[in-house]
Order: structure tokens, then sequence, then C-alpha cells
């Protein structure tokens, strides 16, 4: 009976594995097309600045990255670390993440000051940018904490920090379609810009394995993209 058991479960990680490959191909494919091809497309055609984050952040991005995600970690809870109902459900001392938002706080201000000399709200803060907030924290995290991460944990701490930094590393790769669509591709790695992502995607999978909560790294990723908006 154990034998089997252990047949059924060797198995099962062998699906998981499989899925996650599958899933990352994917992923990753439909997205630089989506970046690459379909979005410019998609500003040319729609002017409106509202129904376009709409389309884009709450519409397709939810499609694509939140759902299957989903859908996944559903299939396979039992062998997550982190079951889909107990990631939005379990209790959480919010007190105890204040510091990472304080910080969040201190480094943009002082970033924004040093950068143009004084405190204010971008003028390019608007609707637009307000969607984004709204709607990238749960997608991003949705997708590499909330499943990616959350497939490769372990009790072992020190394969957890060998999945946290695999998940940082792919993280910051799922940004370089628009940074090559935006120019910047090569400025993000000169200007160390690429480091900064990469810590905030440690921090957001600490604070994830910490709290086993998905809505505490999705409120520090709101928050830092809310800061950046406004003041950048």
């Amino acid at each position: 009976m154990n034998g089997q058991m252990v047949m059924e479960r060797n198995e099962r990680n062998i699906s998981l594995k499989k899925a996650m490959v599958i899933f990352t191909v994917l992923f990753y494919s439909a997205w630089a097309v989506f970046e690459l091809a379909a979005k410019p497309w998609m500003s040319e055609n729609i002017k409106n600045e509202a129904l376009f984050s709409i389309l884009e952040d709450g519409v397709i991005k939810n499609l694509v990255w939140t759902l299957p995600a989903m859908l996944l970690v559903h299939y396979y809870s039992s062998d997550m670390y982190v079951g889909l109902k107990d990631m939005f459900t379990q209790k959480v001392n919010r007190l105890r993440y204040l510091p990472v938002f304080l910080v969040f706080a201190v480094y943009n201000l002082c970033g924004a000051y040093l950068s143009h000399g004084k405190l204010g709200i971008s003028g390019r803060f608007g609707i637009g940018e307000i969607i984004c907030v709204l709607f990238v924290g749960l997608t991003e995290e949705m997708v590499f904490r909330g499943w990616l991460l959350n497939a490769t944990l372990s009790k072992d701490n020190k394969k957890q920090w060998t999945a946290v930094l695999l998940n940082a590393v792919m993280f910051l790769v799922i940004h370089f379609p628009i940074w090559i669509k935006n120019g910047i591709f090569v400025t993000s790695f000169t200007s160390m810009g690429f480091i900064v992502l990469m810590i905030l995607s440690v921090i957001f999978s600490v604070s994830f394995i910490k709290s086993r909560n998905i809505l505490v790294p999705i409120t520090l990723h709101m928050f830092w993209d809310l800061l950046q908006f406004m003041l950048f």
C-alpha cells in the first residue's frame, strides 16, 4: 500500500513538473507575442486610456495570467505549498509587514526627490495608471508567487531559497519583451535597474512564504506600483 502511494506521488510530481514546463513555455511565448505585436496594434486603434488599460490589465492579463494560474493551483492543490483557498483565507498579522511598506515609501520618496529635486505627483499619473495598479499586483503575484513559486517550495529552507532565486530570475525575464519594445533592454541592465526588480521579487516571495497568504505580496506589489506611478 505504501509503495503504491509512493508511486502515485511520484507520478503526480512528474505531472506537476510537466505542467510547469508547458505552462512556462506557452506563457512566456504568448506574452512576448502580446507585448511585441498585439499591444502596439491595440495602442494604434484604442485611443481611450481607461479602455486600453481595462482591456490590457483587467481582461487580457487576467485571462492569460490569473485564470490559468488559479486553475493549475486548484488542480495540483495537494502538491502546493499552500492550497488555493488557504492562500486567500490564511490569517495574517498585518503589522508584521508594516516595515516593508515603510521601506518602500522611503525608498521611492527619496528616489523621487533625488531625481526631481522636489516631491509631487507625476503629471502622467491618471486613470490608466490607477487601473494598472489595481490589476497588475493581482495578475503577476498569482502567476509568480501563487503558482510558480508555490509549486516549487518545500519545507527545506535551503531548497526554499533556491526556489525564491529561480522565481526572481523568471520574474525578471517576463519583463524582457516590454523592455525590448520600449528600447530600454540594455539600459535596464547597465543602470542596474534589473537588480531592484529581482530584490522586489525576493521580498514578494518571502512575504508569501512567511504569511502563506497571496494577498500579502499582492498588496505590497500594488503599493510599490502606486508609488512608482505617482512619483516617477
